[in-house]
């Protein structure tokens, strides 16, 4: 036993010795992980082997995800300056000649089949419509249709391969709910940005005909527009479309439309080239004290009809002016981009039930919606 201790006693006495001449002569080989720069500086440097696994609280997995299918797109139109015909500007400034307007927007592919769904002020009046990929292949695009009441328009390019984002649920959507926004922003290449859902239902902001937006913190800016939202899988929310903004860039207020309404606008786009919409022809107003003393009707909750189209829908089902809207087929209704997104959503010709208020007597009116008539547009002066 006293042999054993002996010779243990020597190896530490020896291993120490060691150790105290290294640490004298060469510190740097204690250090661990430590290396040198090329001017010799001492280093410390993480592994150089690539993770194999997402950092915990990573969203790198969804972005990873969801980028292959999120496109750039550059669109290009001919403009003409609006006295170049007169003879007079000709006779001062000579002919002057049509001239070249380049957009910058983006857009999410949809489907394996080419469809890919953007923003209508992205492509409108563009004359040639072109679309950049991230894998870095170009396609020219054709329109398949627009939708200005919803700002949507969906494109087609001709490519193989494509890949493609899945749609998500936006109806599931939380107040909370993190979330990234995809695009271009400023031509400057594909980005992403990441925030919360800030609001959900938001109308009335004047922006487009029906308004239900997604509002998110996640910085949105020109070129962002037609891009994704999505969810922490990697699911399409909504279509970027819109900013509040007093300098142009983000300020931390954006708009996407779900991809509940984005759906049903591609689908009518890619199936009659058009967006079937349902019409009961009223005039709808915000519900306030004022009107409901005028018209004497006792509610709390809904949109007042100040005004019924003589022999339109509404009227054949017997709706009368003052009566106050608060349920279509059955979805509570709490203003008038509510009441028009609901009525636009009826498929016309099947009868749909209306719960209103009529002074203090609630009834059900079965109206049989028409429908919706084609927007007006002005006719630029040329």
């Amino acid at each position: 036993m006293k042999r054993y201790w002996l010779l243990f006693s020597q190896a530490v006495t020896v291993l120490l010795a060691a150790y105290f001449i290294v640490a004298t002569l060469q510190p740097s080989w204690l250090k661990r992980g430590a290396t040198y720069s090329r001017a010799g500086i001492s280093l410390l440097e993480a592994p150089s082997e690539p993770r194999t696994e997402f950092a915990p609280g990573s969203l790198a997995g969804a972005a990873q995800k969801a980028m292959p299918a999120v496109v750039s797109i550059n669109t290009s139109k001919e403009v003409r300056h609006p006295r170049s015909n007169d003879p007079w500007f000709q006779f001062f400034f000579g002919d002057v000649g049509a001239q070249q307007q380049a957009g910058l927007g983006s857009g999410v592919i949809v489907s394996p089949d080419g469809y890919i769904l953007t923003n209508n002020h992205v492509v409108e009046g563009a004359d040639q419509i072109e679309v950049t990929l991230a894998d870095s292949r170009v396609a020219v695009a054709r329109v398949i249709g627009t939708d200005p009441e919803t700002d949507l328009a969906v494109l087609k390019i001709e490519l193989d391969k494509l890949p493609v984002i899945v749609l998500g649920n936006s109806d599931h959507a939380l107040v909370g709910d993190t979330v990234l926004a995809i695009g271009n922003p400023f031509g400057v290449g594909q980005t992403v940005t990441s925030g919360i859902v800030s609001a959900l239902g938001r109308s009335e902001l004047g922006i487009n005909t029906f308004e239900n937006f997604i509002q998110t913190d996640a910085a949105i800016n020109p070129g962002n527009s037609g891009g994704a939202l999505i969810d922490v899988d990697g699911n399409l929310l909504g279509i970027n479309t819109a900013i509040y903004s007093r300098s142009g860039g983000s300020m931390g207020i954006g708009f996407a439309i779900p991809v509940s309404t984005a759906k049903i606008v591609m689908d009518g786009l890619v199936k009659d080239g058009k967006v079937t919409r349902g019409w009961i022809g009223v005039e709808p107003n915000e519900l306030s004290p004022e009107l409901a003393e005028t018209f004497g009707v006792k509610a709390n909750q809904g949109v007042i009809i100040t005004g019924v189209l003589q022999a339109g829908p509404a009227a054949k089902a017997g709706m009368l002016p003052g009566d106050v809207i608060v349920e279509v087929d059955g979805h509570s209704i709490r203003n008038v981009g509510e009441m028009m997104t609901a009525v636009a959503a009826l498929q016309p010709g099947t009868s749909t039930p209306f719960t209103v208020q009529r002074g203090t007597e609630s009834l059900t009116l079965d109206i049989v919606p028409a429908t919706r008539p084609a927007p007006q547009r002005m006719r630029p002066q040329r």
